[in-house]
């Protein structure tokens, strides 16, 4: 198991939108997250930035190239578009701006 976490933005006023959205995220969304290996997912938001959690069971640039594989993924992704704010600037090899873990208590 690997835990990861990374960063998103949303635009300005997205927020309540989003997370309306996120008290109802589809039920086959739910199930390929863990059919992919996923488990403890959480988002976390402060105004509009976002940090999103998350356990894997492989790595995870396989975890989420089997989610993007997806139509169902796809489909929430084209859902989701409208709420997010250009991407943070990420680093060579990164999907998402990846957080280090510098401390965990289990």
């Amino acid at each position: 198991m690997q835990r990861v976490a990374f960063l998103l933005r949303l635009s300005p006023g997205a927020a309540p939108a989003y997370d309306q959205a996120h008290r109802h995220v589809w039920p086959e969304m739910l199930e390929l997250l863990k059919s992919a290996g996923v488990s403890e997912y959480s988002i976390f938001r402060r105004d509009e930035l976002l940090v999103l959690v998350m356990r894997v069971e492989d790595d995870f640039d396989s975890t989420w190239s089997r989610i993007e594989r997806d139509p169902v993924n796809s489909r929430w992704q084209q859902a989701m578009s409208a709420y997010f704010a250009p991407a943070e600037t990420t680093r060579p090899g990164e999907r998402f701006p990846m957080l280090q873990e510098v401390f965990y208590l289990p």
